[in-house]
C-alpha cells in the first residue's frame, strides 16, 4: 500500500465512505468527514485525518453511534440544549451552529449547551463559522481526564479546550483556539504513532515524573498551560462544559482514543453574541484599530491566521493519507 494524495473533495468522500462502510449514517458520515478533513487542512494534524482509525474503533464498539441523531430543546428564549444521543459532537453541533445566529440577533446572546457527545475536533472551527457571520463566538468543552489539579496526582480535568472567534470586517475572523494542557494530548498520540520523543515539560508518567515517552504521558497526567492558572482554568471549563451542560465530568469520561467503555457523554458549551446588541456601531472600527494595533509591530500576527496559508495549501495541493494510515483504516 503506498500513499495516497486526494484533494479536498474527494479526500472528504474517502472519510465519508469508510464511515458508511463501518455502519454510520450518511449524514453522519459527511459531518465527521468535512470535520477531519478541515483540521488537516489547517495542519492540525491531532484533530485530523489520524483520527479516522480511532473514531471508526469507537465506532465499531458502539461507544460512538453512528446513526444517533441529535435532538433539541429550547428551555430558555436564549438556551438552545442539543442532545447528540451518544453520537459523534459533530451533527450535534452543525445543529446547534444553525439555529445559534438567529437567536442570538433577536436576543442579543444565545448559549448551546451539546450534551451526551464526544471529541469535538477543532474548536476553532466551531466558533469560526459563527465569527463568518458577524457574531462573536466562545466555545468551551470538556473532555476525559488528562491534568490534576495543582497539588494532585490524579487526572481530574480535560485538557479542556477553549475557543474563541471575532469578526473582522472584510477579512478572515480572528480565531483563538488553545487547549489548557501546556500542549494538545493529540500531539502525545502522534508522537506515539511515530516513534518519537516528546519535550519531558510535556506529561508526567503514571508515577508523576516528567517523561519522554509519549505512550507514559498519555497513561499518566499532562502538564498545564501557565501551572496552577492552566489548572484553574480547566476548572472553570469543567463548570461551564460539564456542570452546567449536566454531561459527564473529566473524570466520569471514557477515553477519546480507544474502544474500550461507554459513550465518553462530555459536554460542549457554545455562547454566540450580536456585537449590535450593544447599542452602538462601534465594534467593527474597534476590532480594525486593535488589528492595526498588533499587525503594526513586525513579526507579530494576529491570533489563527497561519492556519489560513496552509488551508489555502491544501486547497491546491490537497491532502496526504500516508500508507500507514490506510492500512490502520482498513485493519479496523
Amino acid at each position: 500500500m503506498k500513499d495516497k494524495t486526494l484533494p479536498l473533495d474527494k479526500a472528504t468522500s474517502f472519510v465519508t465512505r469508510a464511515f458508511q462502510t463501518h455502519g454510520a449514517a450518511r449524514p453522519v458520515a459527511i459531518s465527521v468527514a468535512r470535520a477531519l478533513v478541515a483540521a488537516e487542512a489547517d495542519g492540525l494534524k491531532g484533530h485530523g485525518l489520524q483520527r479516522v482509525p480511532t473514531y471508526l474503533t469507537m465506532l465499531k464498539a458502539g461507544k460512538a453511534k453512528g446513526d444517533a441523531k441529535p435532538a433539541i430543546s429550547r428551555p430558555r428564549p436564549g438556551i438552545l440544549v442539543v442532545d447528540a444521543a451518544d453520537g459523534f459532537a459533530y451533527p450535534a453541533i452543525d445543529l446547534a451552529l444553525k439555529k445559534l445566529p438567529a437567536i442570538a440577533r433577536k436576543q442579543g446572546i444565545a448559549a448551546a449547551a451539546i450534551t451526551r457527545s464526544n471529541h469535538c475536533g477543532v474548536a476553532g472551527h466551531h466558533v469560526e463559522k459563527l465569527a463568518e457571520q458577524g457574531l462573536v463566538a466562545l466555545l468551551f468543552a470538556n473532555t476525559p481526564a488528562a491534568m490534576a489539579p495543582t497539588g494532585g496526582k490524579t487526572a481530574v480535568y480535560g485538557t479542556n479546550p477553549i475557543a474563541f472567534a471575532a469578526p473582522l470586517a472584510g477579512r478572515a475572523p480572528v480565531v483563538v483556539d488553545l487547549s489548557l494542557s501546556k500542549v494538545a494530548r493529540g500531539n502525545l498520540v502522534t508522537a506515539r504513532q511515530k516513534g518519537e520523543a516528546i519535550p519531558d515539560d510535556w506529561a508526567l508518567d503514571p508515577d508523576g515524573n516528567p517523561t519522554t515517552d509519549p505512550a507514559r504521558g498519555i497513561a499518566g497526567t499532562m502538564l498545564p498551560l501557565g501551572g496552577p492558572k492552566g489548572a484553574a482554568l480547566a476548572f472553570v471549563v469543567e463548570v461551564l462544559a460539564g456542570a452546567l451542560v449536566g454531561s459527564h465530568l473529566a473524570f466520569e469520561a471514557s477515553s477519546f482514543l480507544d474502544g474500550k467503555g461507554g459513550p465518553p457523554r462530555t459536554g460542549q458549551l457554545i455562547i454566540a453574541i450580536d456585537p449590535a446588541g450593544f447599542g452602538h456601531g462601534a465594534f467593527a472600527e474597534r476590532m480594525a484599530t486593535l488589528a492595526r494595533a498588533i499587525e503594526s509591530q513586525q513579526g507579530a500576527r494576529l491570533s489563527g491566521m497561519r492556519r489560513l496559508a496552509l488551508r489555502e495549501k491544501a486547497a491546491t495541493a490537497g491532502l496526504v493519507f500516508p500508507a500507514a494510515l490506510l492500512q490502520q483504516i482498513s485493519a479496523v
